[in-house]
């Protein structure tokens, strides 16, 4: 798969696909029927298959001082659409230009000019151009006008889950990732290069990876049995917290994941750690450091039964 940071001076190789469009964090089960629905129409008319997204997400750049919010990075976008089959990862810059395209212009210029078309696979509830102007039904009037098919699809229905990023976000925050988990089709994962920290944890048996959050969404505070992916890929098994540290002394909001069997150097790697499922909330235990050993390790017994129950 190529990535494409451009719709500009694109060679005709690299133009002429069904493309997926929309804001793809996470990748959740309707975003997976919207590149279903490309694929389908890529393979009717033998074209490559195009995912489009944009980065940063549109609410960074309106929006920069919100929290962080993302459910995966782009390098995790392109690793998921890729396995969805996508021929071009289409990366588009979303700026000052992008943000003042009319849903027409954003249309004719970008999707056609540049990018050049033949197919434009929607959600349901898609909106594009300035002041989220575009809709389903202008998309397939543009179609209409310069050319390309198009397809809308429907909302996808999980059981009692709505499926949407917005929701996958909620369930974080409320410490349910196995909700998310269920909107996304696979695991929410902190993807990061550990950083060196106190080391505390080694000296106390327990050596972890610390990995920022940087811009993904914060989880719930608290502890949760994780699946963590190594450069090398490997596949371990481990038990992370995610928060500040009140114990101990507080820190930065971050992933320390103590990798179970595993005592290795991998500071400055990157890796990237599946939530399974939430143990407890994060606390501050009045009796220190030993009732915190205590708890980690009743914490690496539940997240072993619970992973054993997890493959």
């Amino acid at each position: 798969m190529k990535i494409i940071h451009s719709w500009k001076g694109l060679t005709p190789a690299e133009r002429g696909a069904a493309v997926a469009h929309g804001n793809f964090d996470g990748v959740h089960l309707g975003h997976q029927r919207v590149i279903d629905d490309a694929r389908e129409a890529a393979r009717r008319l033998g074209a490559p298959l195009g995912v489009i997204s944009f980065e940063p997400h549109a609410r960074m750049h309106f929006h920069p001082e919100a929290p962080p919010f993302r459910l995966m990075n782009p390098h995790q976008l392109a690793r998921t659409v890729e396995r969805l089959g996508a021929d071009f990862l289409y990366l588009l810059p979303f700026g000052v230009e992008m943000a003042n395209f009319t849903d027409h212009d954003f249309v004719g210029d970008v999707l056609v000019k540049g990018l050049g078309v033949r197919h434009v696979a929607v959600g349901f509830d898609t909106t594009f151009g300035k002041a989220r102007t575009g809709s389903p039904d202008a998309m397939r009037r543009y179609g209409e006008e310069f050319g390309f098919s198009v397809s809308v699809a429907d909302a996808v229905q999980n059981d009692a889950v709505k499926v949407s990023s917005t929701a996958a976000r909620d369930a974080l925050r409320e410490g349910r990732p196995d909700v998310a988990r269920a909107i996304m089709g696979r695991p929410f994962a902190i993807e990061g290069v550990v950083q060196k920290g106190r080391q505390l944890g080694r000296q106390l048996g327990f050596p972890t990876a610390n990995v920022p959050l940087g811009d993904y969404v914060a989880p719930r505070f608290g502890v949760y049995a994780t699946r963590t992916r190594l450069a090398d890929g490997r596949q371990l098994d481990g038990v992370a917290n995610i928060g500040v540290n009140p114990t101990t002394g507080e820190v930065e909001p971050r992933l320390e994941v103590w990798l179970f069997n595993f005592d290795e150097d991998i500071y400055g790697e990157t890796i990237e750690t599946d939530l399974i499922a939430f143990l407890r909330p994060e606390v501050k235990f009045a009796g220190g450091i030993d009732a915190l050993v205590a708890q980690i390790r009743l914490d690496e017994q539940d997240a072993k039964h619970v992973l054993a129950s997890d493959r």
